[in-house]
């Protein structure tokens, strides 16, 4: 049982303010909808590990609708991110506040990581908790650390939404299974306890993908805690840029044909697929493989450059937000990799930023994962399965030599985003599975 605070919470306060409004099409891939008007206040913790940018733009709409909240970081973590910064037109009550532990933070020696990943944990947990929360939505998080914010933020009174953008557990016990074999099943076999747990405390789980839904049940989760809310671009924060561009300039990209990678590139990314991409087209001056990004799989694709360099393969760090619409508009043909062990239960947030840009995708991807629905349901690009490098050697080839077929692919996923990708659609959603969880939590 919860403190006073929210067993004395009106659940209406997180209603809706958009009776009446349509839904887009992207409300149909959901059991949330929209809920009543209401202009009471709450105050709301929006914790994202990764500081993506998609979750930035849902914590600026519930302010600019009269809540207050504070939006939580983690400030080493290497991937890409939202605006971090208070913009002009950031209402008062939304605010930002990155955790730091102090240090950098690498995923590649599993002790340190879970040592820092611990410590992140009772960090966060105290300064969420510290904020006084009502409702605290935390997601993309070690399962450690995201076991100390629930247990911090129930403390203080708040309700707690679990935001599932993957199974850690269930990608945990792969990866264990496989670095160590004697022991890694009984390692994933404690992550998948932990994961269960938390799953059952919390008030209320929001799910990235239905596909997520079967695994939940063995896990003993009940249906009525669970929303669907699938993932959207940041797509106010990403208009459409011409190909010859500043950023494009800068970096000897204007006059060449691109092939983009930008993102993570780690352990369930397969950097191979670029390199082949590299040795298809080493003999054609005009195209480059940009690879922008950060991980594991990053660092050893470009060891193994610094070995036997190949001279199309440009290397670039991660771009801050205020110049991913150059970065994307740059592209002409933008890359998306997820290896098999991801299955259904990965949802590759850079395929929805790939939408929002209006270049065609290429995907290697498995065939069960949202991302490859995504990109056919829009007709964004072509998908290929994962593993099969020669079909995606293949497709590249024929994006490089169809210039039409590139234009209608771009085109169709700018128009898939702009009629999905309504952040006040979305937020709508939130609101109402923040009600629910306040009165589960009563």
């Amino acid at each position: 049982m919860h403190s006073k605070s929210i067993k004395n919470m009106p659940t209406a306060m997180f209603q809706s303010r958009a009776e009446g409004r349509t839904s887009s099409p992207r409300s149909r891939d959901t059991d949330i909808r929209p809920a009543r008007k209401s202009r009471s206040r709450s105050r709301i913790a929006i914790h994202d590990y990764c500081g993506h940018p998609f979750q930035f733009a849902l914590s600026r709409e519930l302010a600019r609708r009269g809540h207050e909240v504070r939006h939580f970081y983690f400030a080493e973590d290497m991937g890409p991110k939202g605006d971090t910064r208070r913009l002009p037109d950031d209402p008062a009550s939304f605010s930002i506040e990155p955790i730091s532990i102090g240090r950098s933070y690498s995923k590649q020696n599993l002790i340190r990581r879970r040592e820092a990943d611990i410590l992140y944990g009772a960090l966060a947990s105290r300064k969420i908790a510290s904020f006084a929360p009502d409702i605290t939505i935390s997601g993309n998080t070690p399962l450690e650390a995201q076991a100390s914010i629930l247990k911090g933020v129930r403390s203080s009174g708040s309700a707690f939404l679990f935001w599932m953008q993957d199974f850690y557990s269930l990608a945990a016990a792969k990866i264990l299974s496989r670095k160590l074999p004697v022991v890694g099943h009984a390692i994933g076999a404690y992550y998948r306890h932990l994961e269960a747990s938390m799953l059952r405390r919390s008030d209320g789980i929001v799910l990235a993908s239905d596909d997520f839904r079967p695994a939940l049940k063995g896990f003993g989760v009940t249906d009525d805690a669970i929303g669907v809310i699938p993932n959207w671009g940041a797509l106010d924060t990403l208009p459409l840029r011409p190909k010859n561009n500043a950023w494009a300039s800068r970096h000897g990209l204007s006059d060449k044909f691109v092939f983009l990678y930008s993102g993570t590139l780690a352990l369930k990314h397969n950097p191979d697929l670029l390199w082949a991409l590299a040795e298809r087209f080493q003999d054609d001056p005009a195209v480059v493989i940009a690879v922008a990004a950060s991980g594991v799989s990053y660092d050893a694709l470009k060891a193994r450059h610094a070995e036997a360099p190949k001279s199309n393969l440009l290397f670039l760090p991660l771009q801050p937000m205020e110049v991913f619409p150059d970065v994307l508009g740059a592209a002409d043909v933008l890359v998306a990799l997820l290896e098999n062990d991801a299955g259904p239960f990965s949802v590759p947030s850079k395929v929805l930023s790939y939408l929002c840009g209006g270049r065609p995708i290429l995907l290697s991807a498995p065939t069960s994962n949202l991302s490859v629905r995504l990109v056919e349901q829009a007709n964004a690009g072509l998908c290929i399965p994962a593993g099969d490098k020669q079909a995606f050697v293949a497709a590249a080839e024929r994006l490089r030599a169809e210039p039409k077929a590139c234009a209608s692919f771009g085109a169709a996923g700018r128009a898939y985003a702009e009629s999905a990708f309504d952040i006040s659609n979305v937020a709508d959603r939130f609101e109402t599975m923040f009600a629910k969880a306040v009165a589960r939590a009563a």
